[in-house]
Parts: C-alpha cells; sequence; structure tokens
C-alpha cells in the first residue's frame, strides 16, 4: 500500500539519508498514528542495511534484548542465531562489531521502534544510548540512527530535552499527526472506499484521521453503519481500544484516564481550579501539572488561553476525537451492549437526540481546530495571525452578561475576525436572536478586553446558512464543509 500525505516527513527523512554524516533522527507521534509504516516506507527501499528493532509492552529487559537479538541476526548474520546480550551496553556492543563487520558501504539505518517500550525499569537504555552515540555512531557517517515512539511525553523529555549526555544529540524531530480531512478522504478512497464530506465527516468525529482506525472502515456500507460495527459491537475494534491506547502511552494509565474523564466532561472547556476541585489530585506539587502536560503531547487535550483576557486563566477541552466520543458513548453502553448482538440500528436511534447534537457540535469544534489553515484561507487570513479563543464569565454578583468565542484570529492589519461554529444536518437559519446574541459577543468582547480594532465575523459551519435579512449584517465570511475537506 502507498503510503497517503506526509510529504514533508517523507522528504526531511529522505533528506536526512543522504547527508554525508551521522543522523539521529527522532519520530513520535499518537498510537496507531502509521509511524512504523512512515519509517519503512522512507527506508526499506533504498540500497541500506535496515535493521529495526520494536519495543514490546510490558515485557522484561530479558525479553527485549532477546528481540533485540533477533532482529541483529536477521539483518547482519543472514538469520543464523545468536545469543541475546545480558544488558543494553553490551547489545550495542554486538550492534556496533555487526556494522563494523559489513563489507559493502552502504548506509545502516538503525530503528529504534517504541524505544519507550524497551527503557524498561533498571534497563539503563538510555545511557548505553549515550555512550554508543556520542561515542561510536556519530563518528560514522553511514549511520542513521532512527528512534521511535507513541508517548509523546517521554520521547521529548527523554530524548528531545534530555538533561544529559544525549542533550542536543537528535539531528531532526518529527511530529507525525493524525490525517486531515483530505487526506482521510484520499486514504478512504485509495482502498476504494468512496464517500461523501458529510460521511467523512461522521467518521472523523468519531475516530480521528488516525489510519489505523481507518483502515477497519468497510466498503459499502455507510458512516452510521461502520461506526456501530466498530464502536457497538463487543467485537469491535473501537470498542475496547480506550484502556488499551491510555495503558501503551503511560506508565499509570488509570490517574489519566481519570483526569481525562473529568476534562470531558464540561463542553465549554474547564479549568485548573475545577479540575482539582473535581477530582482527587493533590494542589500541590507539579503531579497534576506534569499529567495534563502529558495528555496534551499526546494529542488528547488542548489548554486554551483566552486571547486578550488572560485573568480568566488557562482552560482545557479533550480534542482527541475517539476519547471524547467513547467517553460519552461507548463506555456508558458498555455493560448493556457486552453479550448481545447489535443491529445496525443502534447509533441511528441515537441520532437526532439531544445528546447526540450537543456531541456533534463539540466535536466539530475540535475538528475546526485542527483545520485552520483551511479555515484562513477560505477567509482570506493571512499566515502567521495568532489564533485564538475566547471567554468571558462575569462574577456571580454582577449583572454582566458573559460570552464565548469559539474562534478568533488576531490579525495584523488592525482587524479582528471572530468565528462561529455550528454543526447542524442543514443550513443554519440566522434568525432575529442569533443575530441578537452575536451582538452582544461583539459588545462583551470590545468591553472586555478594550480592542479598538475593526471586528469582522465569520461563519465555519456543516451546511452553510441560510439566506435571510440578517446575514448580509453581520456575517463577513462562511466556511463550509467542502471548503475544510480542502488541501
Amino acid at each position: 500500500m502507498d503510503i497517503i500525505g506526509r510529504k514533508y516527513e517523507l522528504q526531511e527523512l529522505s533528506e536526512s539519508f543522504n547527508t554525508k554524516q551521522a543522523e539521529f533522527i527522532v519520530v513520535y507521534g499518537r498510537r496507531r498514528v502509521g509511524k512504523t509504516f512512515l519509517i519503512e516506507q522512507a527506508f526499506k527501499k533504498k540500497r541500506c542495511h535496515f535493521f529495526h528493532v520494536s519495543g514490546i509492552q510490558d515485557e522484561d529487559m530479558k525479553v527485549q534484548l532477546g528481540e533485540f537479538a533477533k532482529s541483529m541476526s536477521e539483518t547482519f548474520y543472514d538469520g543464523v542465531s545468536i545469543t541475546p546480550a545480558n544488558s543494553w551496553m553490551n547489545a550495542f556492543e554486538g550492534l556496533s562489531k555487526a556494522i563494523n563487520g559489513v563489507q559493502n558501504k552502504l548506509k545502516v539505518v538503525l530503528f529504534f521502534d517504541e524505544l519507550p517500550w524497551m527503557a524498561t525499569k533498571r534497563s539503563k537504555i538510555l545511557q548505553a544510548l549515550d555512550y554508543y552515540w556520542n561515542r561510536r555512531w556519530s563518528k560514522n557517517p553511514r549511520i542513521k540512527l532512527v528512534v521511535c515512539g507513541s508517548s509523546a511525553s517521554w520521547i521529548i523529555k527523554n530524548i528531545i530535552n534530555n538533561k544529559g549526555g544525549l542533550h542536543n544529540r537528535y539531528t531532526k524531530s518529527l511530529l507525525l499527526k493524525p490525517f486531515t480531512l483530505y487526506e482521510t478522504k484520499i486514504f478512504l478512497a485509495s482502498n476504494k472506499i468512496n464517500l461523501n464530506e458529510k460521511q467523512i465527516l461522521q467518521l472523523y468525529m468519531v475516530m480521528g484521521g488516525v489510519p489505523h482506525y481507518l483502515k477497519q472502515i468497510k466498503r459499502g456500507i455507510s458512516a452510521v453503519q461502520n461506526i456501530n460495527n466498530l464502536c457497538f459491537s463487543e467485537n469491535g475494534m473501537l470498542f475496547s481500544e480506550f484502556d488499551k491506547l491510555f495503558k501503551s502511552l503511560f506508565h499509570d494509565a488509570k490517574k489519566y484516564i481519570e483526569l481525562i474523564r473529568v476534562i470531558a466532561q464540561v463542553r465549554e472547556g474547564v479549568s485548573r481550579d475545577e479540575i482539582e476541585n473535581k477530582s482527587k489530585f493533590s494542589k500541590k506539587g507539579g503531579t497534576l501539572t506534569d499529567r495534563l502536560n502529558d495528555l496534551e503531547l499526546a494529542g488528547f487535550i488542548k489548554s486554551f488561553l483566552p486571547v486578550g483576557h488572560t485573568r480568566q486563566g488557562e482552560y482545557y477541552r479533550v480534542i482527541d476525537e475517539y476519547s471524547y466520543f467513547y467517553l460519552n458513548w461507548i463506555e456508558p453502553e458498555k455493560s448493556t451492549l457486552i453479550g448481545q448482538e447489535v443491529g445496525n440500528k443502534f447509533w441511528i436511534k441515537k441520532s437526532g437526540t439531544p445528546k447526540y447534537f450537543n456531541w456533534m457540535g463539540y466535536a466539530f469544534e475540535a475538528v475546526c481546530y485542527k483545520h485552520i489553515s483551511q479555515i484562513r484561507e477560505t477567509l482570506n487570513i493571512d499566515e502567521g495571525t495568532r489564533v485564538g479563543t475566547w471567554r468571558y464569565r462575569p462574577r456571580k454578583e454582577t449583572n454582566e452578561k458573559g460570552a464565548q468565542i469559539d474562534l478568533l484570529f488576531e490579525r495584523d492589519d488592525s482587524a479582528i475576525t471572530l468565528c462561529e461554529i455550528k454543526c447542524t444536518e442543514k443550513p443554519f437559519v440566522l434568525d432575529k436572536e442569533y443575530y441578537d446574541s452575536l451582538l452582544n459577543k461583539v459588545k462583551v468582547y470590545k468591553t472586555v478586553t478594550r480592542n479598538k480594532n475593526q471586528i469582522f465575523i465569520g461563519f465555519i459551519t456543516t451546511n452553510g446558512i441560510k439566506n435571510s435579512k440578517y446575514l448580509d449584517k453581520i456575517i463577513d465570511g462562511i466556511v463550509t464543509l467542502e471548503d475544510l475537506v480542502k488541501r
């Protein structure tokens, strides 16, 4: 299967391969996003010795070293069995000897896949990697070292921001993100699954642009049927993926699940104080800060600092589509679904309910936050513009009105574009009541921020806006689903 998208990443990897010096490349991104496939596609077809070893989740050092020996045997010794080393220092010494023993002058790609799983307790693999990179491998221009991991926080802390001997030793880092809507459309089409934009959005709001999830989509049935089969059937992949996902990324997975569950409870976002009050996390120390940071680095949540009104403080929202869907829909139904035969009408029955439309609105906002460049292009807003959100919660004892702005662009031309985001089944109806609410938002924003810049209002919607006498009075630009699916 040909790789979809990833042009930038493939170009960067190709450039690193072609240099006349040793390279230390770091690739990270969430589980199932296609990191291994990317590295294999980038290097396996090139004339080189490709050494690929992968960490094994929840296995001890002895097992990890056994797999390392097997990979060395396959790459350098024609499959002849070799005795596993008893430490990573000895394992890397054996690898160095194998590299030096290669008679031809081909380059050598060392791919350490899921390195965080290889770094078991007291394994000292980082110390060994530090020693062999700095003393041996970095001096060999044929070597291209690639370390990879799904635990973004581990990779950033231990490799990218390493304070010891690996400090500033990597030569390139690549964060592999899920597909955009456009890439999702192309990916599905490559599997002979041709769906329209509305069907693709329905799938995306459930599983995001995670390639491995999208590979489970079946041809010839609708998005609703696919969602039902994958999420609400005991044998469906996404029915039990959530716990596996968190366990694969975090050592103390239950604490992270508790934390994301608290954040997912409030649609408009939850402040740190609210998280502390609603959870068992201590207000003292950095544990909560570290865990919030880990969740954000892994792409599960996003922190927002209201533009122009930082006094309101940072707040957090769940932006991982699958996690939010699981917590709102799959988990509450699990006990009743287990052992039952679920027909394809289950998810259809849920659509049209108030909870369904509330979920759709939240999920679509998360989709928009990942397609800022498409929104900017449609609204003719220059690149480099500051992007954020804004909300104001007045004190309870006052008569002030609050307001929340889904998305805004602080432009360099003395103007600000405030954006409304609406996910509707039909063209949105902009009536007098909604028109007045928009005027109020602009008024509150200007009053609170004391901003004198020109205000424009953009509208991002799945099905456009129905023409009315209020449309031309207040809306300066419209972004539709078709615009979001653009390249």
